[in-house]
């Protein structure tokens, strides 16, 4: 299993919001029960600790991929249950060809929280740092963020852009990053999530 880095770690706490990443309106392909049985799903992720499950809607309900869904205590609009946690390897063609836009959108209106990837991480080994983890960063961008970090903290991704030449949509790359914790099995390092 992957070792957990602190600072990033996924939350514990219970989701209270998740997005849409593909909406069944007649249940899953491989159901072999009756269409009569079957109810349609939902398939998520979580915002905080990007858990990915199934949802059942309240009946006569339909969800839209990358619609923010309430799953907290209290009356819900739309979601009856949550059914279960699901692997990457569960989701359908749809939500895995959504989910990188998913998550750059919750990283991008989340934008304080995921700075702090660019701010506050540190080396894990004398050879290996934090940012040597995100699939877009080589050492060459690795060095100069750690330069422009001296110079004081990045106030935005905007500006981590600016100061950074050549380093375009820090969102994505944190995104990606989330998704090839999702979707590999065996990743060393998990910054964002946890196992299933």
């Amino acid at each position: 299993m992957g070792e957990a880095i602190e600072m990033f770690k996924a939350s514990k706490e219970r989701e209270d919001y998740v997005r849409v990443l593909d909406f069944l309106p007649y249940g899953r392909i491989d159901d072999d029960r009756p269409a009569y049985q079957k109810k349609p799903l939902i398939q998520a992720i979580g915002e905080k600790s990007f858990v990915l499950m199934e949802l059942t809607p309240k009946k006569g309900k339909e969800a839209v991929m990358h619609q923010r869904l309430y799953i907290g205590k209290g009356e819900r609009d739309i979601v009856d249950h949550v059914n279960c946690r699901i692997r990457y390897d569960e989701l359908t063609h749809a939500a895995k060809a959504e989910l990188k836009h998913v998550l750059a959108e919750i990283v991008k209106e989340n934008e304080e929280r995921f700075l702090d990837v660019y701010n506050k991480s540190y080396p894990i080994t004398t050879r290996l740092h934090i940012l040597d983890l995100f699939p877009g960063i080589g050492r060459k961008f690795v060095n100069m963020i750690l330069q422009e970090r001296k110079k004081g903290e990045f106030t935005s991704f905007e500006d981590l852009s600016r100061r950074v030449k050549g380093l375009y949509h820090p969102e994505k790359i944190i995104a990606n990053r989330i998704e090839e914790e999702l979707s590999e099995k065996n990743v060393k390092y998990r910054l964002f999530t946890t196992t299933v």
